[in-house]
């Protein structure tokens, strides 16, 4: 194509103004900001002008370069596409209940009632109603945490990490903490608990082996500079074989021979009994601070089931001096996080009903029964109206809690198992993720795995309809 063919394509372009009067005669229903508008002409004239002058010699574009019709289209999907959310929902059929990449715990309908009202309207935050004058956020759940737990105070940051960094740099700085060196963890984005320790301003004092720690290891290593004892459990990783260590009871006995706090990390921080539905027992937050904890922090957003927070509970006197710190008001939390934990924990006041009202309680004690009847409906579903173009069964696999909860235990689950001969399971992955919305999976061989046991049941409608979709797209 040479330059006077290069001029007459360009002179076939639409000026801006042009296709801005178009979109208006258009008139769609809910039509993005001028601004919006304006910038997607801008872009789309801009990509189809620099097509016609990278146009190579002998090279033929299509008579339609400036067709108006294709360019609005192309304009009102740019629109439409920059006005839709970053963050957005997708459909988790990874089998993984608390993907920390996916948001964690899903909230319950009583959290989500809770944001609701609180967001929409004023609210006593830190207004005390009863006396009028300013109050204290941390009331909101402080009761009843402590009625939960069974400690004698309680307070809530913005997650785990912070609740351990407030409570070391408020026990501990400048001063020693003894612990063993196999629960030295690093967590989810390579966040090491011993650089937390020197970040708080504690210093860090390992006992022990890797896989064997003895009461002994502690005592012998306590000393003037020593501020703290501290357990932390190994809620990411487990090790097996010749292992000893020592409890938290043992423990807080040494801990009040010496005079010294003992605090202990449980990272999830279950409130109930998991075991009650077949699964693999965590340590509970009650039973910790029964076996003399005076500090205990655990996360909001794992096994509890809420919104992401750092939960700290224990003796009054601590918990105390954790609210008196400069940096409680640099990792406090928002009406938001407090709104949606009050309501999530009310719902532990009835152990029978948590089962339900909890998402992430719910997903993990699904049974393979009720799985295996949605995916016998969805297959059938599928089946029906994808024809040859897929193939779609069921059969057993396994879930993960995820979010560093129950490690090593694998969780029987019911997955759908698809595969075409028109793509490979790495494509359809990628065109399940590009869908709307997008659906989550994991490939294994030439097969893409959809679990059910994180497939919401209103989403079930939708994974059917997405997979029926990817039948009909072209290979």
């Amino acid at each position: 194509m040479d330059e006077r063919e290069k001029r007459a394509y360009l002179r076939r372009l639409p000026s801006v103004e042009e296709v801005l009067r178009q979109l208006a005669l258009k008139d769609p229903v809910s039509p993005p900001p001028r601004a919006v508008w304006v910038d997607s002409v801008r872009q789309v004239l801009e990509r189809r002008r620099q097509r016609i002058l990278g146009a190579g010699k002998g090279e033929e574009l299509e008579e339609t370069s400036g067709n108006l019709s294709e360019i609005l289209s192309e304009v009102m999907a740019m629109a439409s596409w920059r006005l839709r959310p970053h963050l957005r929902r997708v459909i988790n059929a990874t089998g993984v209940v608390l993907h920390t990449n996916l948001g964690r715990a899903l909230l319950s309908k009583g959290a989500l009632d809770r944001l609701l009202e609180v967001g929409g309207h004023y609210s006593n935050l830190e207004y005390d109603l009863e006396n009028g004058s300013r109050g204290s956020r941390h009331v909101h759940v402080e009761g009843l945490l402590c009625q939960l737990t069974g400690a004698e105070a309680a307070m809530v940051v913005n997650n785990n990490a912070a609740a351990v960094l407030l409570a070391l740099n408020t026990l501990a700085e400048g001063k020693e903490v003894i612990v063993s060196r196999g629960e030295l963890v690093e967590i989810g984005g390579s966040f090491r608990l011993p650089d937390v320790m020197r970040k708080a301003g504690a210093q860090l004092t390992e006992v022990g082996t890797t896989n064997r720690t003895h009461l002994s290891d502690y005592e012998g290593a306590i000393r003037s500079e020593t501020a703290l004892l501290l357990k932390v459990h190994a809620s990411n990783y487990r090790i097996l074989g010749f292992t000893a260590e020592v409890s938290l009871v043992e423990l807080a006995v040494l801990a009040r021979r010496y005079g010294l706090p003992v605090m202990e990390d449980l990272g999830s921080g279950a409130l109930v009994d998991l075991s009650r539905r077949g699964l693999q027992k965590e340590p509970l937050v009650m039973e910790s601070i029964k076996a003399g904890a005076d500090l205990v922090t655990f996360s909001g957003d794992k096994l509890l089931g809420g919104p992401q927070a750092g939960i700290a509970v224990g003796r009054r006197e601590y918990i105390g001096r954790l609210k008196g710190n400069p940096l409680a008001r640099a990792v406090r939390v928002d009406k938001f996080t407090l709104a949606a934990l009050e309501a999530t924990l009310r719902s532990y006041l009835d152990e029978d009903e948590v089962w339900e009202e909890i998402p992430a309680l719910r997903m993990l004690a699904l049974t393979q029964e009720e799985l295996r009847i949605r995916a016998e409906e969805l297959v059938a579903q599928v089946r029906e109206r994808a024809r040859d173009r897929l193939l779609v069964s069921w059969e057993e696999g396994y879930s993960e809690a995820g979010g560093g909860s129950l490690p090593l235990v694998e969780i029987p689950t019911i997955v759908l198992a698809v595969s075409s001969r028109f793509m490979t399971a790495e494509a359809m992955e990628e065109r399940l993720r590009a869908h709307d919305p997008p659906v989550l999976g994991r490939v294994k061989g030439d097969r893409t795995l959809l679990d059910l046991r994180t497939v919401l049941e209103g989403e079930l409608k939708e994974l059917a309809d997405a997979l029926i979709h990817l039948a009909s797209e072209d290979p």
